[in-house]
């Protein structure tokens, strides 16, 4: 009987010992990985079997997993964020050069008064194409960085396009670009930012005046059901297909022929406005139809 005793005994602690030697070794296979993890290895805990040691390095596999992605994303974005001011210090030098070289020629003194006037409005341009750059790579971070405080409120959709457009008319009349607008008469209201609203506008108006070469722009806005589609089309040259899945990518610029100068952000800033009014944002580009972009948001219904 004591001999019995003395056997399960021992069992017990050989199989209490062994269980704590597995431990042991899974700690310290934790420990060897977690400090992998942390020198940029990608190895994964495993535990052999069921129990509360494979519940917790399932547990933690999917810490690692969620952080290893989310250090993938940050790299990404930081990458990103380099090439986004290595190709705007690249465009801005051109402007900054050529603003510096009129000024200069103004300080020599050696131009006549039609002269003068002639280079201050080329450097004014050329500041102004300088501020726009600017302006641009500040609203990017703060759309990238979730810095953009948007203030929803209920607007005519209608009246503020019309007050959009206003605004571009002088530069259409300069450009020899022929305005279609078709928008109603009566009031839809929507639930939007106001500028966030004009910027996804400008922007649009902007990339169809300076990239496409068009002769023409039209604008028309109509309601399908509980959203207000806005159509900004223009017949200039046409965006090849293998490049409309590009064209909301940062820094893309497709082809140089037909884009000219731009800072390859416009179109990027202007889908994640889009995106922040719970609006989606696509495009179209055939010889029949022109190029056309389609916003389309939810609509706010008035109550009776």
């Amino acid at each position: 009987m004591t001999a019995v005793v003395i056997v399960i005994l021992f069992c017990l602690c050989s199989g209490q010992f062994l269980y704590i030697r597995r431990i042991k070794k899974q700690e310290q296979d934790w420990l060897n990985i977690l400090r992998g993890i942390q020198g940029g290895e990608r190895d994964k805990l495993f535990a052999k079997g069921n129990g509360q040691i494979a519940d917790i390095s399932y547990e933690l596999n999917k810490i690692i997993d969620t952080n290893l992605i989310q250090i993938a994303q940050l790299k990404k974005a930081d990458e990103a964020n380099k090439q986004i001011l290595t190709g705007l210090s690249h465009d801005v030098r051109t402007p900054l050069a050529s603003l510096l070289g009129y000024l200069e020629a103004l300080q020599k003194g050696s131009l006549d008064e039609v002269e003068k006037q002639e280079y201050l409005e080329v450097a004014f341009r050329k500041a102004n194409d300088l501020k726009a750059y600017v302006d641009m790579l500040f609203e990017w971070f703060k759309l990238s960085s979730n810095e953009q405080q948007s203030v929803i409120e209920t607007v005519d959709i209608n009246e503020q396009t019309r007050e959009i457009i206003i605004e571009w008319l002088p530069v259409l009349e300069q450009s020899s670009i022929a305005l279609s607008v078709n928008i109603g008469d009566e009031d839809l209201p929507v639930s939007i930012d106001r500028m966030a609203y004009s910027r996804i506008l400008n922007n649009l108006m902007q990339n169809a005046i300076q990239h496409s070469h068009c002769t023409q722009i039209s604008i028309i806005i109509r309601q399908d059901v509980n959203r207000v589609l806005i159509s900004v089309v223009n017949n200039g040259q046409i965006i090849p297909e293998d490049q409309l899945p590009h064209i909301f990518e940062r820094l893309y610029k497709g082809d140089r022929a037909r884009t000219g100068k731009g800072s390859g952000l416009g179109l990027a800033i202007t889908k994640e406005l889009v995106t922040n009014l719970h609006g989606e944002i696509s495009v179209s580009s055939t010889q029949n139809e022109g190029t056309k972009f389609q916003i389309s948001l939810p609509i706010q219904v008035r109550k009776k």
